[in-house]
């Protein structure tokens, strides 16, 4: 295959449903959507003028209680039922969350989390947490999934190395409830699912979803325009078919950043379908994204000390990329609670680009151009009134290219770092158990196992092509005890893993040109890590709930990469910490919460020579916010504050990069306030980021420690119309 000119650079795929996504959303469009209904009963803290305000109440804006003792000891498929620590985010906590430039705001209040955009246009979304560090700044090691549909991207080069996630065609009107699941406990998730996993589910049209107009604009030139159009199609009294639901949401984004040559233009088309047939719900989402971006990268810390302007741009050679991304899904769920049968079906195509800028006239440009389809099913059965079994199997195919090429003057040349034909199929079977042994001890007992069948062409270095097979089981077994209704405890043992990515298996190594000889195939296995946890969830005083938990988490075969370019699994790595956190409901109006997350070890404990053994986590985070609501005038005002501290995360410079050293700590203060009333929503923002040359957004390098300069305040506002 020539991938020297553009025609030939991915393979002619049979699924094209980009005009497909045109027709259908143009369809749709024609259709009115029948006003929204806004009767209500009176609310307590508003006056009677207000009461149109219970639109926006009923749209999600409900404040989602605590999680509370006794929750684990549900027979369920909910997250919640799990026995680990697991986070619940509602459309509450999205709405009152400052998401601005980035989806990954979102996490910004979950206990240990370190979640965020690297600022260099859309690159995916990092997500580390339990000391989990490789690939971090783009996702890897956490499964992320939205609908059911694995957000990972194995082997990718238009991202960031092996398994980053791209969240950005998210946007807040999209998300109906996210669960961050911490440790490898439960046996839905696979691939990456090493630190944990990430549970995302889009919203569905109906009267808890409202159609409405939004608008934005924030400080250093972001603006962003939000359609919601939310239907219900059919299924009157004189009917013979089922209701439709139907929910078409259209976002436009454009933002010039606050560095110079930093900009991202972002389009998404999020169409969804929703009805009832028999006792199951079927939904079909069709979703199409664009987007295109500069990037300024990344300053030197003793230069912007000396004086360097920080809105500048790195060698005066900013970074490019683009993204398209179409994605159909098809799901299936029990109507009524979750027993009874689950799938999931989906069909993606994925191209991506990324020029990252390597000196002040060359580019190394990351391509994808992959089509994916996949599927889910299970079956979860109860046996009897104090057990279920869940029983399922999946697959996933990924098919395409991925390569690096160097560039010179934005003209590319004949030399590559690497240049994949990959054919990847993944598939696997499942099973996960819970048992009431009495009636406040609940067992919890699971199992995966998964093979990866690989194809891989080494277009670089066609001597290194070659297959891939092998499978990989990992067990899960945990306790929940409800000791009294004020406290429960908890523990488990999982295994999680990770797929090797096709580079360690197949490659490349120095740059050069397509064909050349040589080259190395690794024997490399899937890595496995054993996690341990221990946790408690408590309710001292009405109102409070205080939840705590400690992790080991221990790996002897990371993939490690070799003197002579092949690579083996003989990493080993220790991580420990523990997290608490409170929440306390002051009054129906006023809710406080406060999280401290240690990390006590994160290290390589028998690191390469002339390397450091620390591996770049954040030893302490602090999260702290309060929540407000009052009547004023005739509408609702709904007040938000948050804290954020991080400190303690080491890097390495020097020749060799030896020197430990830590990052500069980084502290970030939120606040907002929405006014409700009648049919609109105002809302005004802040974001204060007031230490000097500290960012979430950095990395050791022999020169030191390299970093993307935030601002350090930013304003902003938007405006919403609900119809």
């Amino acid at each position: 295959m020539n991938l020297s000119t553009s025609p030939a650079l991915g393979r002619r795929f049979a699924f094209a449903p980009a005009r497909l996504s045109f027709a259908l959303s143009l369809a749709f469009a024609s259709c009115p959507a029948p006003a929204q209904s806004t009767d209500a009963p009176a609310s307590s803290e508003a006056p009677p003028s207000a009461q149109a305000l219970r639109r926006v109440e009923v749209s999600g804006r409900a404040t989602a209680p605590a999680r509370q003792p006794g929750d684990r000891n549900e027979l369920s498929l909910k997250p919640a039922a799990l026995p680990a620590a697991v986070q619940h985010l509602g459309e509450e906590d999205i709405t009152a969350t400052n998401i601005g430039r980035d989806i990954s705001n979102v996490f910004r209040r979950v206990p240990g989390v370190l979640a965020h955009n690297i600022d260099q246009g859309e690159t995916g979304n990092g997500f580390r947490m339990r000391g989990f560090a490789t690939q971090g700044t783009h996702g890897a090691d956490t499964a992320i999934l939205v609908d059911g549909v694995p957000q990972n991207i194995p082997s990718s080069q238009g991202g960031a190395g092996h398994g980053p996630a791209f969240l950005e065609w998210l946007s807040g009107d999209m998300i109906g409830g996210i669960d961050v699941v911490k440790g490898p406990i439960s046996a839905l998730f696979g691939d990456q699912n090493r630190a944990g996993a990430v549970d995302i589910r889009t919203r569905d049209a109906g009267a808890a979803t409202p159609s409405s107009l939004g608008v934005t604009i924030e400080r250093h030139g972001l603006r962003r325009a939000s359609l919601v159009l939310s239907s219900t199609l059919g299924g009157g009294a004189d009917s013979a078919l089922a209701a439709i639901d139907s929910l078409l949401i259209a976002d436009v984004y454009r933002n010039d950043g606050y560095r110079r040559d930093s900009r991202t233009d972002r389009d998404t088309l999020f169409w969804k379908l929703g009805t009832r047939v028999g006792d199951a719900r079927y939904s079909l989402r069709l979703t199409r994204y664009v987007a295109r971006f500069d990037a300024a990268g990344y300053l030197l810390l003793p230069d912007l000390e000396r004086g360097l302007d920080p809105r500048s741009t790195q060698a005066g050679n900013p970074g490019f990329g683009n993204a398209r991304r179409t994605m159909l899904v098809l799901n299936r769920a029990p109507a009524d609670g979750d027993i009874g049968w689950h799938a999931t079906a989906y069909a993606e195509r994925f191209d991506r680009t990324r020029g990252l800028m390597t000196s002040a006239t060359q580019h190394t440009v990351g391509v994808d151009h992959r089509n994916i389809f996949g599927g889910r099913a299970l079956r979860h059965l109860r046996l009897g009134e104090d057990a279920t079994l869940l029983l399922g199997a999946e697959a996933r195919a990924d098919r395409g290219d991925a390569f690096r090429r160097i560039e010179v003057r934005r003209a590319a040349t004949g030399n590559y770092v690497n240049a994949h034909d990959l054919d990847l199929l993944t598939y696997g079977v499942f099973a996960q158990a819970q048992w009431r042994v009495l009636r406040d001890l609940k067992l919890s007992a699971g199992a995966r196992h998964d093979r990866f069948d690989y194809d891989i062409a080494n277009l670089k270095l066609p001597a290194a092509s070659t297959g891939y097979r092998k499978g990989v089981t990992t067990p899960k077994l945990g306790a929940s005890w409800s000791v009294t209704p004020s406290l429960e405890l908890f523990a488990n043992i999982a295994q999680g893993m990770r797929s090797p990515a096709a580079e360690q298996i197949s490659s490349s190594g120095a740059p050069g040109p397509l064909g050349a000889p040589g080259g190395i195939v690794s024997a490399v296995a899937p890595s496995k890590v054993r996690s341990y946890d221990a946790g408690f969830t408590a309710a001292p005083l009405t109102g409070w709930t205080v939840s705590g938990t400690a992790y080991l988490i221990q790996n002897d075969d990371e993939i490690t990469g070799q003197l002579d370019g092949s690579f083996k699994s003989v990493g080993d790595t220790s991580r420990k910490g523990f997290e608490l956190d409170a929440r306390w409901q002051l009054a129906p109006s006023t809710s406080v919460y406060a999280s401290a997350a240690r990390i006590v070890e994160a290290s390589i404990n028998n690191p390469a020579p002339n390397t450091g053994a620390k591996l770049p986590v954040p030893a302490r985070q602090f999260k702290a916010g309060v929540q407000h609501r009052l009547a004023l005038g005739p509408g609702r005002l709904t007040l938000n504050a948050d804290a954020y501290y991080l400190g303690g995360i080491p890097y390495y410079a020097g020749t060799p990069q030896t020197q430990e050293r830590t990052m500069p700590a980084y502290t970030r203060y939120d606040l907002r306030a929405s006014y409700d009333w009648a049919s609109m929503q105002a809302t005004l923002y802040a974001v204060f980021q007031p230490r000097r040359f500290a960012s979430e957004i950095a990395y050791g390098s022999a020169a030191g420690l390299m970093l993307s300069p935030v601002p350090r305040s930013t304003v902003g506002a938007s405006l919403k119309v609900f119809f």
